[in-house]
């Protein structure tokens, strides 16, 4: 089954309907959720960020199961959280802040594995690549940033390299309002859209612009077409324009070049983009508390929505399997029959870190164990466990991150032969000097006698 998912910043819960019957299922009670700040954890269960008041205040991310309305679980990370991203096995929850700092937690444990500093503003929107290999982040600083998370998780690499990021595109001259990505890892192309009126395509492959699309008014979101023939981008007027994405376009019609047409039935702007996985439908939401089902071909409306009240800010479409619940590994089981809740534990508020100053440095408990592990070795586990996972995928990128990680080892190794060889030379030179100390001493002594 294929369900809509939305939300509003406004405390209506979160909205949830078939998206081909109609139907509306359950209403996920009590979130107030920022823009990008909702997520479904590879259709396990809801996460979302919530908006504070007191912005002194820690964060505060909700989890909930398909079945209850309530919120299951309350995590409370050390500051307030905005964006949320989740990879496709749903193994780690991304996490972007006011601070520009990017935390990144292992979903089973609730660890927070890493937390860097990734923009100089607040961290607007975030999102994983198709084979999970990178994690794209756009901020208020009008930059969109491309971090490789083996880069992340590797200690070595990231002391010796000059920046953690793969790629820094700094061409927005405002705020980033929404990044999409599509398919192909590290071949993939980056669509962003900002508050400067322009949505701008990247190339992974070169590191650099492709097209520069002007448009009438601000673009608060966007969603691309499965084949990447054209994106569809839902602007502050109401209308949701398509624009070319891989053909030359000359300008024929108001808007300039490279866009093709538009369309509209919001009274308000439109704030959030959806594409239906199985069919060619569009899913809208606006400001004026609907939520619009086009047939992306006709343009026309499908079906609508109403949420219970207030701005609808995030739209999700999620397709269900009925047993998803069997997914849950027995680690994530036995934690959760703990807390009378089939949920993962909370996430965890700071690492457990020997020194809380030292963004990089934790300790890490791997596989659900409960053994810590140096953070200086941390790197070969976690990177192994998630070449199989990319593995288990038929993912490209995985055998290229095998290849890293046999040269990471291969440079450990040569580490540790020579700290053991200077360790030898210390030894021997103490065993001298010993040596002829007491040698000193006993012709001293006879030389008294």
């Amino acid at each position: 089954m294929e369900v809509v998912l939305a939300s509003s910043s406004v405390d209506g819960g979160i909205g949830c309907w078939d998206l081909h019957t109609g139907a509306e299922q359950l209403r996920y009670k009590s979130c107030t959720s920022p823009s990008h700040g909702l997520v479904s954890v590879a259709a396990r269960f809801i996460a979302s960020s919530q908006l504070r008041e007191d912005q002194s205040a820690p964060g505060s991310v909700l989890f909930w199961s398909w079945s209850k309305p309530q919120v299951e679980v309350k995590s409370f990370p050390a500051e307030q959280i905005k964006p949320l991203a989740t990879n496709h096995p749903g193994t780690f929850i991304a996490a972007g802040a006011p601070s520009g700092d990017i935390y990144l937690w292992e979903v089973e444990t609730g660890r927070l594995l890493k937390k860097w500093h990734a923009h100089f503003r607040a961290v607007s929107c975030l999102v994983f690549s198709e084979d999970d290999s990178l994690l794209v982040s756009g901020s208020e600083d009008g930059s969109v940033r491309v971090w490789s998370l083996f880069m992340i998780f590797d200690d070595l690499r990231n002391q010796q390299a000059s920046s953690l990021y793969e790629y820094s595109f700094s061409e927005h001259t405002l705020t980033v309002t929404d990044v999409v990505i599509g398919n192909g890892g590290c071949n993939a192309i980056i669509v962003s859209a900002s508050k400067d009126r322009t949505c701008k395509v990247w190339s992974l492959s070169r590191g650099m612009l492709l097209r520069n699309i002007v448009f009438p008014s601000i673009i608060n979101c966007i969603a691309l077409d499965p084949a990447e023939h054209v994106f569809y981008a839902g602007s502050e007027d109401g209308k949701i324009f398509i624009a070319a994405l891989n053909t030359e376009s000359i300008a024929t019609n108001n808007y300039g070049m490279h866009i093709i047409s538009s369309f509209s039935n919001h009274s308000n702007q439109v704030t959030c983009l959806a594409y239906g996985s199985s069919e060619n439908l569009l899913i809208s939401g606006s400001e004026d508390g609907m939520v619009r089902v086009w047939n992306a071909r006709t343009r026309n409306i499908v079906r609508m929505f109403k949420h219970s009240k207030g701005p609808v800010n995030n739209i999700l479409v999620v397709r269900r399997e009925n047993d998803s619940s069997n997914h849950i590994s027995s680690n994530v089981q036995a934690s959760s029959r703990k807390q009378g809740s089939n949920l993962p534990p909370p996430l965890e508020k700071y690492a457990n870190s020997i020194d809380d100053d030292s963004d990089m440095k934790t300790m890490i408990s791997l596989g659900g164990g409960r053994k810590s592990v140096d953070p200086s070795y941390i790197s070969s586990h976690v990177i192994s466990n998630y070449i199989k996972e990319l593995q288990h995928q038929g993912s490209a990128a995985a055998s290229e991150m095998e290849m890293e990680k046999l040269k990471h080892d291969y440079q450990k190794s040569v580490q540790m032969a020579n700290q053991l060889k200077k360790m030898n030379e210390k030894l021997h030179q103490f065993c001298v000097k010993e040596l002829l100390d007491g040698s000193q001493a006993r012709t001293l002594g006879e030389n008294d006698n």
